[in-house]
């Protein structure tokens, strides 16, 4: 953990623990069905087990961490039929932010997205997934961003999160990236023809085949 002068109790010790724990877990650092131990981790973070408690408690609002009856907190486990239902409501929630930002987007935000979809290409092309996973992440949220939709935005950063560990495994799934570059594209270029119906139809043809992908 970095070295600088941390709150110890509190509200900033308890966003201080929430924002490292959720780090962790996101990026892959914290496996699902881990045990989070609120002792070791009020040692690790320089926090009060109150302050851990607190986080944890935030986490579990979000869908990363369950706590389980006389056993305590572990990293929750998504299932893949919990999967499948979460992209299930993206589906609807994406493709309002595509539509959206289809009316909304200016002529340089149409540029970059055109940009992110040539630097996937070229992710595909140089056979480099990991790269590719970034940057289909990077487009979703700026397409989000785009759309002015702040509802959508909140509800999407939280149905996301708990798809992390999925989301990864897809990306390298040998032959996944490109099966899915042509639907990234075909969202972009529907955005940039500014055409909301496309541009949802576009991101609903993606994450169906996101569903078939999680299922098989």
């Amino acid at each position: 953990m970095p070295k600088e002068a941390r709150p110890s109790t509190g509200e900033q010790a308890k966003q201080h623990a929430f924002t490292l724990l959720r780090q962790a877990i996101l990026h892959g650092e914290m496996a699902p069905a881990q045990r989070l131990v609120e002792n070791e981790l009020a040692e690790e973070f320089g926090v009060t087990r109150a302050s851990i408690r607190a986080a944890l408690i935030d986490l579990e609002a979000q869908g990363l961490v369950e706590r389980i009856r006389n056993r305590g907190s572990r990293v929750r486990v998504v299932t893949v039929e919990e999967a499948v239902a979460i992209t299930e409501c993206r589906m609807v929630l994406e493709g309002l932010c595509a539509a959206k930002a289809a009316v909304a987007a200016s002529d340089e935000q149409l540029t970059e997205l055109a940009d992110l979809g040539a630097a996937m290409t070229k992710a595909v092309a140089d056979g480099e997934p990991v790269t590719y996973s970034e940057l289909n992440h990077a487009l979703h949220d700026r397409i989000r961003e785009i759309s002015g939709q702040q509802t959508a935005v909140e509800l999407l950063e939280r149905l996301n999160a708990q798809l992390v560990r999925h989301r990864f495994q897809l990306a390298l799934r040998p032959g996944r990236p490109q099966q899915s570059l042509n639907q990234h594209l075909a969202m972009i270029e529907a955005i940039r023809a500014r055409d909301p119906q496309a541009a949802e139809a576009a991101v609903r043809a993606h994450l169906t085949s996101v569903i078939d992908a999680l299922s098989d």
